[in-house]
């Protein structure tokens, strides 16, 4: 079953006593897997920020809880919802495009995207122009006085939402627009419901059709709408607006968790705002959507699946099985990218890519009961408060009456050290639950630049039950340190 806890409201946004209330009554309902797209303040601590708190009691009542790393990347340390008793889910693209074409009239044609589908375009070229103001398609009276009827107008992505230059390129008589992304974004494209043909070019490409507009003296264009294609290379990319790490107020987690998709997103919502409808249309109950707010629930529904094949996983040991199964390279087999081209870093893909598959069978959890974060807690150096407020024990700890555990030994799928000069040795401990073939052997595989040398002990794992669980140390030596680097 699916249920749902409305915790935002348009007066009021979403409340932290909302937040959690509804976390509350799930967990009184009976619920086994949360999704939570909401964000929060990267540096608040996490005895302040309402999806942690209602996220470890949830995790102490056995329920998962997924979270959206947030929408602000790709600058670092960006990221929400960092405590490690929650999934926090970057964002990824998928291999679906809703191909266009823009056709220029030196015979170039150059590709985007765009949810126009108009069935009777033409094949004629009209003129192609530029706002003679900004570039941004920002002002009405300036798109008026140029005269763009029945021409295709280019407009920058910045200054307002591109449907709403739509609105008024529209009503100046164009008879299309192309968009032009941001160069943050990359090669990646966020289509959106436009009220007449529209195609959304990256902004390289963007840069192509400029130049040929410069170039010619009557330069001409038109569309060439392809519909929905699959495949496209380098999948999945990086979201360009997926949060990053390193974690601010736990630097010894590796956040994100993990990615998933993210962008252009088949979404179900009550009404598409941006859209105009026709005579007897009927609004869409469906609409695309980009965000961590849609890899959240994606992350989600794959737990709920684990869940169901395993259900006496621990929320811990689904993390685990999703973090330590996942996909590192594209579908070309390269590392996956970030929105620059180059390889993205763990503090953009976390653990990496979900593989559902893979998960449903990890062989090795890492498992941990909710208690085993109070000494972490008291570790963070939290004071006595603020853990009793995240954890409400009775009768309440003292921190300084408890071990103290530090980050790098929570007993967590990835293992993050804090190194600040040459020569410094580390060392991490962690323990796996053999949940796989009762009598089975591991070995250890080290992949570490040459500035790192990585030794387990022991190199190799042997079980003899299921549900039995080794130890094993990780110790971390770093021959140089580059200026600025303290995370290794």
């Amino acid at each position: 079953h699916i249920a749902f806890y409305q915790v935002c409201f348009e007066q009021k946004g979403c409340d932290r006593d909302d937040i959690l209330a509804a976390v509350d009554e799930a967990i009184e309902d009976g619920v086994d897997v949360l999704s939570l797209s909401l964000g929060g303040n990267p540096g608040a601590d996490f005895s302040e920020d309402p999806v942690s708190l209602g996220g470890y009691t949830a995790a102490l009542n056995g329920v998962f809880v997924s979270t959206a790393a947030g929408n602000i990347g790709p600058n670092p340390a960006t990221l929400s919802n960092g405590a490690p008793w929650l999934l926090t889910v970057g964002a990824s693209t998928s291999d679906r495009r809703f191909a266009a074409t823009v056709k220029l009239g030196s015979g170039l044609e150059v590709d985007g995207e765009s949810l126009t589908e108009p069935k009777d375009y033409g094949k004629e070229m009209v003129p192609l122009v530029r706002d003679m103001g900004d570039g941004q398609c920002t002002s009405e009276s300036v798109l008026k006085a140029q005269n763009i009827t029945g021409k295709i107008i280019i407009c920058e992505a910045g200054g307002g939402v591109s449907t709403a230059k739509a609105k008024m390129v529209l009503r100046a008589g164009a008879f299309g627009m192309i968009v032009v992304a941001p160069a943050v974004f990359g090669p990646v494209i966020v289509p959106r419901p436009h009220v007449l043909p529209t195609v959304q070019v990256p902004y390289a490409v963007g840069q192509k059709i400029k130049a040929y507009l410069e170039a010619e003296s009557s330069p001409t264009a038109n569309f060439i709408f392809k519909g929905t294609l699959f495949d496209t290379p380098r999948s999945p990319t990086m979201a360009p607006f997926s949060s990053r790490g390193p974690n601010v107020k736990s630097r010894g987690i590796l956040k994100p968790d993990i990615i998933g998709p993210g962008v252009n997103v088949l979404a179900g919502v009550p009404g598409v705002v941006d859209i105009v409808l026709q005579p007897k249309e009927v609004m869409p109950k469906f609409d695309i959507k980009s965000g961590t707010s849609m890899s959240c629930p994606h992350l989600a529904g794959i737990a709920a699946l684990l869940k169901n094949a395993h259900p006496t996983w621990s929320p811990a040991s689904i993390k685990s099985a999703l973090m330590t199964t996942t996909e590192t390279t594209d579908n070309t087999k390269k590392p996956i990218a970030d929105v620059d081209g180059t390889q993205a870093t763990y503090f953009a893909t976390g653990a990496g890519h979900v593989n559902p598959k893979k998960a449903m069978d990890p062989g090795l959890v890492y498992n941990l009961t909710a208690a085993e974060y109070i000494p972490y807690l008291c570790g963070l150096k939290y004071t006595d408060q603020q853990v009793n407020s995240i954890i409400h024990p009775e009768p309440p700890v003292t921190c300084d009456k408890l071990r103290k555990l530090d980050q790098k030994d929570l007993n967590y799928p990835s293992i993050t050290v804090v190194v600040d000069k040459a020569d410094s040795v580390v060392n991490a401990s962690r323990a796996v639950t053999n949940v796989g073939v009762a009598s089975s052997t591991y070995d250890v595989e080290v992949e570490v630049p040459k500035s790192v040398t990585v030794e387990v002990h022991p190199p190799k794992l042997t079980f003899k039950a299921l549900e039995e669980v080794l130890n094993y140390t990780v110790t971390v030596k770093t021959a140089a340190v580059p200026d600025g680097a303290i995370e290794g």
